[in-house]
């Protein structure tokens, strides 16, 4: 079939030279060409209408539209293909394949979703999303992703669970790290925020109906199974969990701790909010200080049904639940914390300076009575009162406990067998340091309170023999008597 422009070339080149030959050679074509184009031309025919023929899919055409429709676009090539070989279908699998992609498209284009430009205002939308986070010592963790739709601004936490306890704690983290509270907060529908669906009517959970009553702002849910909804949040999941969960593409080791992982998503916060944004050409953070005009303030104090009841630390850093007591850290004497109960655990919360909540330590429940201890809460100290560290109380006890650990490990084995003189005997070893030296002497007191050799004189004696002369080793420098004489006996 000739290009259009071709055929009215060849045309015009006959009407000039009547001749087969001489349009042939001039046109760059076939004289045959040339004949066939002349004659359709004089009967009246359209030469640039390619002839159809019958194809092998042509019957099968209309109930693989079908197929396609009913699946939604996603059946199968080579699903089709076999049941178009049980219809007497003939064709190969690659033409199959390429009447589905072509059937596909066309319903694709015929049904694809259409997107209204969504225009968001300052202080109005903030979207929330959760992700897996790596797994501590075991334990699974969650990443709480927060985008305020207006400014880009994103928050993401590390939570331990996705609890209710815990979402409402995450959220008033968020809008303290925000400075202020949205008009609508949008997320999924999950348990702790809708326990179901009457004719297409969200039934709220109560629990955080009431935290959104708190805080005020308007609980939003997206339609079920539906992510596209929530844009922002699901793609502030997505480079999350890129930045901070351990992969082989980010080359991350392993969080040893929570308290890592916690800094681990601060540091993100801060990067993503700190870049400009593609959209808005300013970073988040300046356009931040523009929204967090148009929020309304936070409560001074968090929804305590978040966190539970209110307990006090007392001077032995624990709080009492249920007639057992529980520690916490040291740093937190004297202070109000919140307890609560959650699988068997007891999590307490308190309250930080910047006014962030946060969770400070957790225990396995304990009966009535018992006591929780964790080493960590707790400064480094004597594991008992029977274990104390000698400490000095005048210049010549210094001095003699300057020498080492062996001065201390000498001193507490002469007062436990009770020793007698010892002030004397301190003052003689602080004396044979001028002699002997620091490390001499102090191996010395360590070998003494070792063989427990704590008399009058034992150390000087220790310490001479330690200085001795040594004898070479082999038979040169051996006193023992010989065994030649013996060399004839029984000859």
């Amino acid at each position: 079939m000739l290009p259009e422009e071709k055929r009215m070339e060849l045309f015009e080149v006959y009407d000039v030279t009547k001749s087969y030959v001489q349009t042939a050679n001039l046109c760059g074509v076939d004289p045959k060409t040339v004949r066939k184009a002349i004659a359709e031309r004089e009967a009246g025919n359209d030469t640039n209408t390619r002839k159809t023929r019958d194809t092998s899919y042509a019957p099968f055409v209309e109930k693989i539209t079908e197929w396609v429709e009913r699946s939604s676009g996603k059946v199968r090539a080579d699903v089709v293909h076999r049941k178009l070989l049980a219809m007497g279908y003939e064709g190969s699998e690659r033409t199959t394949r390429r009447i589905v992609n072509l059937s596909k498209a066309k319903y694709n284009h015929n049904n694809h979703r259409v997107y209204k430009p969504w225009i968001p205002e300052p202080g109005m939308w903030l979207q929330y999303d959760f992700g897996d986070g790596p797994k501590i010592d075991g334990q699974a963790t969650v990443l709480f992703c927060v985008w305020l739709a207006w400014s880009r601004f994103r928050v993401i936490l590390a939570l331990r669970d996705r609890t209710m306890t815990s979402v409402i704690g995450a959220l008033d983290r968020t809008f303290r790290t925000l400075g202020g509270v949205t008009t609508y907060v949008l997320t999924d529908n999950e348990k702790t925020v809708s326990t179901a669906h009457v004719a297409n009517v969200a039934i709220r959970n109560q629990t955080m109906a009431s935290a959104a009553n708190y805080y005020r702002f308007t609980l939003a849910t997206c339609v079920p199974y539906d992510p596209e909804s929530k844009g922002g949040s699901e793609s502030t999941v997505k480079i999350s969990k890129a930045d901070i969960v351990p992969s082989e593409t980010n080359l991350l080791e392993q969080y040893k701790s929570f308290d890592e992982l916690t800094e681990a998503c601060l540091v993100a916060t801060d990067r993503f909010n700190s870049r400009i944004h593609s959209v808005t050409k300013r970073t988040p953070n300046e356009l931040l200080e523009i929204e967090v005009k148009s929020l309304h303030s936070v409560p001074k104090e968090p929804y305590q049904g978040a966190f539970g009841t209110t307990r006090a630390v007392s001077w032995s850093s624990t709080v009492s639940y249920l007639g057992a007591r529980y520690s916490v850290p040291h740093e937190y004497v004297g202070g109000k914390t919140w307890v609560r109960t959650s699988d068997n655990e007891l999590i307490i919360c308190v309250r930080d300076k910047d006014d962030t909540t946060k969770e400070i330590a957790r225990h396995l429940l304990v009966e009535p009575g018992q006591t929780s201890i964790r080493d960590e809460h707790y400064p480094p100290r004597p594991s008992s009162p029977a274990d104390r560290p000698p400490r000095a109380s005048s210049a010549s006890e210094a001095a003699f406990l300057a020498i080492g650990h062996g001065a201390s490990r000498w001193l507490i084995e002469a007062g436990a067998v009770g020793a007698r003189l010892i002030p004397m005997k301190m003052a003689e070893a602080v004396e044979l340091v001028d002699t002997y030296g620091t490390v001499e002497v102090d191996e010395a007191l360590s070998t003494a309170a070792m063989l427990h050799r704590l008399g009058v004189g034992d150390l000087l004696s220790i310490l001479r023999s330690r200085s001795a002369p040594q004898l070479r080793e082999g038979p040169e420098g051996s006193l023992q008597t010989g065994t030649s004489m013996w060399g004839g006996f029984g000859k």
